[in-house]
């Protein structure tokens, strides 16, 4: 569900972008005031799990497309939504500028649909509401489920609302919500199984990291290095070893739009914001498609090892980025609190 800058206009794809930044910037002062240390190493390594899990392409029987975890809903079960959006959104901006998985221009709609719409708006208004304060186990899955196809259709929707916005590419309205939400819909029942069960999982390894509310109980005493090692070996046998078996049809939304359109991929303008910004991202995507330029590893692999390599590079800058990112933000929680001091 990642989009294309062929698909907006400066002006949606510029105010998608103030509103994502909006919600970085409200995020991140919830985290500073928070003050919570075991939090960051826990956002890290679960922005490299998603970015792994995330190039597993499945395919939809009977459809010549597949999909992939978007994967909000389950880091804002883990994390909580602010935690969880902020680190949907690091992952995301490793995919644009150094793999070219999603436009610059479009990199806000991207982060607006696949990380404030399940962060702040799935996970407190369906995955809450369902699951009460006192769940049962039934009512998690159910919920779980809820949410996850809520999360997609949702998500699947806002690409068409932005696309339809824009006005800049000939897709038909009504034939594009027709074939982008029931294919999505598919995806989320697979998300939807997939969340449940690595939540059940961490429920019988680490209960207190599902609270309702999301994120870590310090007050439970427990160490995270469990934790933290088991998500990231996960993410790294994805990254490296099952990524290479992804599938290689269209996903969802590049295969709606080839339906409606009768093109594989939309042309982008080639000059003004487009033109700069692709000759940025050209600059900036040292992976681009899951591969080093030449089509080469550095140490001379095949090829089709690219995908691996590439993969565990990708998880280990999504982790790096998220550290830092955490460290700044504590950095300037003390600067703040020390006059008062």
């Amino acid at each position: 569900m990642h989009m294309a800058d062929a698909l907006l206009t400066p002006a949606v794809g510029g105010t998608m972008w103030v509103a994502s930044a909006g919600a970085i910037a409200c995020s991140s002062a919830v985290l500073r005031r928070e003050r919570d240390d075991r939090k960051a190493p826990l956002m890290g390594v679960l922005g490299a799990f998603l970015f792994a899990a995330q190039m597993i392409n499945f395919t939809i029987p009977g459809t010549g497309s597949s999909g992939h975890l978007s994967g909000g809903l389950l880091l804002a079960i883990l994390l909580g939504p602010s935690a969880a959006f902020l680190t949907i959104a690091s992952v995301l901006v490793v995919q644009a500028f150094f793999f070219a998985d999603g436009g610059l221009l479009a990199l806000g709609c991207n982060i607006f649909n696949l990380g404030i719409i399940p962060a702040f708006v799935v996970f407190p208004l369906v995955y809450r509401t369902v699951i009460g304060r006192d769940p049962s186990r039934a009512r998690l899955g159910v919920g779980t489920m809820a949410a996850a196809l809520a999360t997609l259709q949702l998500g699947s929707l806002a690409v068409v609302l932005e696309t339809a916005s824009s006005g800049i590419s000939s897709l038909p309205l009504a034939d594009f919500l027709m074939l982008i939400q029931p294919i999505h819909l598919a995806i989320g029942l697979v998300e939807g199984g997939v969340t449940i069960a690595v939540l059940s999982f961490v429920r019988k390894a680490r209960p207190e990291l599902l609270q309702s509310g999301g994120g870590v109980d310090p007050s439970a005493g427990r160490s995270l290095v469990p934790v933290l090692l088991g998500f990231l070996v996960c993410a790294v046998v994805i990254a490296g070893g099952l990524s290479l078996y992804a599938s290689g049809k269209p996903d969802g939304l590049e295969w709606a739009v080839a339906k409606v359109s009768g093109k594989a991929v939309l042309p982008a303008p080639e000059q003004g914001v487009h033109g700069a910004l692709s000759w940025l991202q050209q600059k900036t995507a040292w992976f681009a498609d899951y591969r080093f330029k030449g089509g080469k590893t550095e140490i001379g692999a095949p090829a089709k090892l690219d995908t691996g390599v590439t993969g565990i590079v990708g998880a280990v800058l999504t982790l790096l980025s998220i550290l830092c990112a955490a460290f700044l933000l504590r950095k300037g929680s003390r600067g703040a609190v020390a006059p008062e001091a």
